[in-house]
């Protein structure tokens, strides 16, 4: 059967720009490999009824696309983790602390941390996250990594530590093999909020947990992605990899796993990155293959622990840690449902153990940091989306020199060959998904 367009990948990209172009007319199918909806955000729901997310699940303030479907598809935006009482953890091997300063800081540390902040912010407003490319020292911008910048500011050994476990915290590359364009660019997308008048100077950090995950769905961020399904029924095919995709104006043609052949007059990608590279592509410009296959993706692991009542508040912690273990952070996803990383540079001690054995040290680690109690949860999950064979990752990474490599076509299209997805856009990869999706239905409506 013929469709205006095919859309690849059923995540909230996919979804999303399936939704409006159904909305606007088009004859459009989905077609996704997983036998499910949704891509990396998944839920479960326990016995009594609390929904577990084993994806992803916080947004924040600028992330207005995503905010806006959300509205739309009638669900309830609330506080996040964010509004939980307590201190933050930090664990390392010397010890486990809570609050600030962290317990390595030395005298002038905390000075230090403020002026490298606010030069990071400084240098940040130089760089247009949409055209990262036209700054006038791009190329050295992209050459040297976070940490090296760091200690080229003066930063100490204390301060690079601090923005080093904040930064494996969050399941990206280490800032020692991180852009530095790549990391302004990140964050010029989605500023840190403005000191409130007469209140004084606001402290600018260069990541702000607060302004860039302070907001979830309370219906579960899943259920985002299982309404649009709902609303497109039949359009969405599931179990259905694809295998290659012609391209060319007088019509597209998609073979899927076990020969079948679709066609349309537009195809629209919504494949991550990693799994992209296996799809046979013919017809579109080498130069735009090139770009999408040069991105990359940091290898990371999601692990929940559901338990009966949040036992963390007990020693006064909000359950949000930064940890140089194999967990790189946990934080509370709802009532004593504990969400937990594990970054690139960790991955592969779950890759080289049992699954019971990696998962019991996961919740020694959990116990270390809270208390007993966590050895006794009512469930636990492990998803290693890195090696997932229709993710091949979590978020996109951008070491030195990816972002020039990939080039200004990052995110564009070549009709009738459309891209979206979390990798086509900056920052915050459900937002990523859901504006780079809306955006592409409404460049391939406008093209008729």
């Amino acid at each position: 059967m013929h469709h205006d367009v095919i859309v690849l990948g059923a995540g909230l990209a996919g979804l999303a720009a399936a939704r409006d172009l159904a909305a606007g007319g088009a004859d459009v199918l989905v077609v996704e490999a997983r036998e499910r909806v949704g891509g990396r955000v998944e839920q479960t729901t326990l016995p009594d009824g609390r929904l577990v997310q084993l994806g992803g699940e916080v947004v924040g303030r600028a992330h207005t696309a995503y905010l806006a479907l959300a509205a739309e598809l009638g669900l309830t935006l609330v506080p996040s983790y964010v509004a939980e009482p307590g201190l933050l953890a930090r664990a390392t091997p010397e010890g486990v602390s809570a609050g600030d300063p962290p317990h390595w800081f030395g005298t002038g540390d905390d000075a230090c941390h403020r002026r490298v902040s606010e030069a990071f912010a400084d240098l940040a407003r130089t760089v247009d996250p949409g055209d990262p490319w036209s700054h006038p020292h791009a190329q050295a911008l992209d050459r040297i990594s976070v940490a090296d910048w760091l200690r080229s500011a003066g930063a100490s050994p204390g301060v690079v530590r601090l923005w080093e476990i904040g930064q494996l915290a969050l399941a990206d590359g280490s800032y020692e093999r991180t852009s530095l364009l790549a990391a302004l660019r990140k964050h010029a997308a989605v500023p840190p909020r403005a000191a409130v008048p007469g209140e004084g100077t606001e402290h600018v950090e260069h990541y702000d947990y607060e302004e860039w995950e302070g907001l979830r769905v309370a219906e579960g961020s899943a259920t985002v992605a299982l309404r649009m399904a709902d609303e497109l029924g039949a359009r969405v095919r599931t179990g259905a990899p694809v295998e290659a995709v012609a391209v060319d104006p007088g019509g597209c043609a998609v073979r899927l796993a076990g020969g079948e052949t679709v066609t349309s007059g537009a195809v629209v990608s919504a494949l991550p990155a990693g799994p992209l590279r296996s799809v046979e592509i013919t017809g579109v410009s080498d130069r735009r293959l090139a770009s999408l296959h040069r991105q990359r993706h940091a290898v990371a692991a999601k692990f929940v622990a559901a338990y009966d009542k949040p036992f963390w508040r007990a020693s006064g912690r909000s359950g949000l840690s930064e940890c140089e273990g194999v967990l790189g952070s946990t934080w509370p996803q709802s009532e004593g449902v504990l969400s937990c990383l594990v970054p690139p540079e960790r991955y592969g001690v779950l890759l080289g153990m049992p699954e019971e054995a990696g998962e019991r040290e996961l919740l020694a680690e959990i116990a270390r940091l809270y208390g007993d109690d966590a050895h006794r949860p009512v469930g636990t999950w492990t998803r290693m989306w890195g090696t997932d064979p229709w993710t091949l990752g979590y978020v996109t990474q951008w070491t030195p020199g990816d972002v020039t490599a990939v080039g200004p076509l990052h995110g564009t299209h070549e009709p009738p060959f459309y891209v979206c997805g979390s990798d086509q856009w900056v920052a915050g990869y459900m937002e990523g998904a859901v504006r780079t999706g809306r955006a592409a239905a409404k460049e391939v409506l406008r093209r008729g």
